[in-house]
């Protein structure tokens, strides 16, 4: 399977019903196969829990075995579930078993009601988490990130062994993989007549450059996110750096070094990091998570009615000899007509791939095809568009237009189908890897490769 390519809605639902529907040992039975999938959702915080849920799959049961702690994160979770129930356009039928008590882990562990635990929410037990249910014979699909220190990564690292040991998938949500200008993006720089080879460049002007702005005040799912407070202490969210860093890392590696297994230890070398806070008013804090005054955990980073929030973050380092440059950034909230943004550069030695989600761009990610100097020549566009050509059997309806730098990559808006939606895909991967047994040989490694190299940045970061 090329793990670039875009699934379509069509090729979605038939790869579901074949990866749902084939032989594959779970974590509970010898016998039983991957149509007796059964989800356990553990202590949602996150509303990406709830999104792993907005579709129905076929093969997997529609009871949802819930392990909470009482309280509003919980409720939020369930009203998500229940929006996506009634809602009028293509409803699910999820139907959510709930404990919830202070023993919720050891409740789940005991119970061993599913085969795959969802985990999205507070990241300070996290890696616990995944530990736990390994431990105890159960795949795992985590949300990011799946650790946010050091020591975390140790213990994770241990993780994975035990999971190999017990024979359980443990993997994580990865959603960027199925955004479109992201995949075009690694394909157009494998293609040499276009991209020529990627430039190493240098820590002061990196071979590739990532940049993601969020936003604290966003919808979903068509309604204004209610966050947790713990969202904005970094001791339980984590640094941005090991938060949302976590998929632009993952993105240089899936794009750069496709299918290729990376030694943390020897293919990593990190070159600088920082950090650095955005302030939050009382009020703003208030808009956003519907408390009036900001809780005592959070004290260490308020100053009067201002909160600093340990939400900036950036690292330089070297991946296999490329010079890298990832930086994750949040503001209160963007723009008008605005969301969160995606920037990505790729310099070639012919062009440079560049997404961009401006304002110019409408705020949409744009894919732009870039000559170097010199190089804006009548063959260089004969070359683009023979690229093109070969993209078009696998991505029908892409295209050209000319930019101001030269060309921006047209994308049919069927392609375009948004954040949400991507975690579908990413349970698609997930369903044919429990049908197959395996992840691909190179995921492990490159999700260690990952987070270690997010782990020491922060360690960086914090030693300045």
């Amino acid at each position: 399977m090329n793990h670039l390519k875009l699934i379509s809605p069509l090729l979605l639902l038939t790869a579901m019903n074949y990866a749902c529907n084939s032989g594959a040992t779970d974590a509970n039975s010898k016998d039983s196969t991957a149509s007796e999938i059964r989800l356990v959702t553990l202590d949602p915080g996150h509303f990406h829990a709830a999104l792993v849920q907005k579709s129905m799959y076929p093969g997997i049961d529609s009871v949802v075995h819930v392990y909470a702690p009482d309280g509003p994160e919980l409720q939020e979770q369930l009203r998500f579930i229940d929006q996506y129930n009634t809602r009028a356009d293509a409803p699910t039928h999820w139907h959510e078993e709930i404990y919830k008590g202070p023993d919720f882990l050891e409740k789940m562990v005991a119970d061993k009601k599913g085969n795959v635990v969802v985990m999205a929410g507070n990241n300070q037990r996290k890696t616990e988490y995944i530990q736990q249910a390994v431990a105890a014979g159960m795949n795992v699909l985590a949300d990011k990130p799946m650790a946010i220190s050091s020591a975390g990564f140790e213990k994770l690292q241990q993780t994975f062994a035990d999971a190999k040991e017990k024979k359980v998938l443990l993997y994580d949500i990865m959603t960027e993989r199925s955004e479109i200008t992201n995949i075009l993006q690694g394909e157009l720089s494998r293609i040499n007549e276009v991209f020529g080879e990627l430039q190493k460049g240098t820590e002061k002007d990196p071979g590739v450059v990532m940049e993601s702005v969020h936003h604290f005040y966003k919808y979903v799912s068509g309604k204004a996110l209610k966050r947790p407070s713990w969202f904005f202490d970094p001791e339980q969210q984590g640094d941005a750096i090991v938060d949302v860093g976590t998929h632009l890392v993952d993105l240089v590696q899936w794009e750069c070094f496709p299918g290729v297994a990376l030694d943390y230890k020897t293919d990593i070398q990190l070159k600088a990091a920082r950090r650095w806070p955005t302030p939050v008013t009382l009020s703003q804090f208030s808009t956003i998570t519907g408390l009036d005054s900001f809780p005592s955990f959070l004290q260490p980073y308020a100053k009067d009615t201002l909160l600093n929030v340990a939400a900036n973050g950036e690292a330089t380092y070297t991946l296999k000899g490329v010079h890298v440059k990832v930086a994750a950034l949040w503001r209160y909230a963007a723009p008008e007509g605005g969301g969160d943004t995606h920037y990505a550069l790729f310099r070639g030695t012919k062009s440079n791939l560049v997404i961009r989600q401006g304002k110019e761009e409408k705020y949409e990610p744009t894919l732009y095809v870039e000559p170097v100097a010199g190089n804006n020549t009548p063959a260089f566009e004969t070359a683009l568009q023979e690229a093109l050509k070969q993209l078009e059997a696998k991505y029908p309806g892409v295209g050209t237009e000319k930019s101001a730098k030269g060309w921006k990559i047209t994308i049919p808006a069927a392609y375009k189908n948004g954040h949400e939606a991507h975690f579908a895909q990413v349970m698609e991967r997930y369903l044919q890897y429990l049908k197959d047994g395996k992840l691909p040989d190179w995921e492990v490694p490159n999700m260690l490769a990952k987070y270690y190299t997010t782990t020491k940045a922060l360690e960086m970061s914090k030693s300045h």
